[in-house]
């Protein structure tokens, strides 16, 4: 089982958890990616999550593929949430289950890894100041002529 989704609520993530559950399997590993308080000496309120849908449940899948295949892991699982996310809330839940530890543990780092590096799916933040940014978003460094059209792209950091 190989399963990746969006969601804009809540993650159940012992549900997530069970959905692995294989008695062929001796290892669990999973990865939760937290709502923090600060990032790089800034204070932040929230997160923001939008996501081009179609292409990053296309290319999660994928992923989840590829782990499956690299690592001999039969069962992986990743969930992603999108909208407003407070404080403490799980952005990114990744588990994997296999015959052995390592392998769980492997594709867990890789699935994580490449999510964050192929998903279309941008994190704002919404700082204490008031202030708000998008992360890591190069499509964004962009002359406004060529992002304006880009999802979850803006160029305006201030207060909204």
């Amino acid at each position: 089982m190989k399963h990746f989704s969006l969601s804009a609520t809540v993650l159940d993530v012992a549900g997530l958890r069970a959905s692995l559950a294989d008695p062929a399997c001796g290892g669990f590993a999973c990865f939760e990616g937290w709502v923090r308080n600060s990032h790089e000496g800034r204070q932040v309120l929230r997160l923001e999550y939008e996501a081009f849908a179609a292409l990053a449940q296309r290319e999660g899948e994928r992923i989840l593929l590829e782990a499956g295949e690299r690592y001999g892991v039969p069962n992986l699982a990743c969930a992603h949430r999108t909208g407003l996310l407070a404080l403490g809330e799980v952005a990114v839940w990744v588990g994997a289950t296999a015959p052995h530890r390592d392998e769980a543990f492997r594709a867990c780092r890789h699935v994580i890894d490449e999510i964050k590096h192929r998903l279309p799916i941008w994190k704002k933040e919404h700082y204490v100041s008031g202030d708000s940014g998008w992360v890591n978003c190069e499509r964004c460094a962009q002359p406004a002529a060529h992002a304006a059209h880009e999802p979850g792209c803006s160029h305006v950091h201030g207060s909204s």
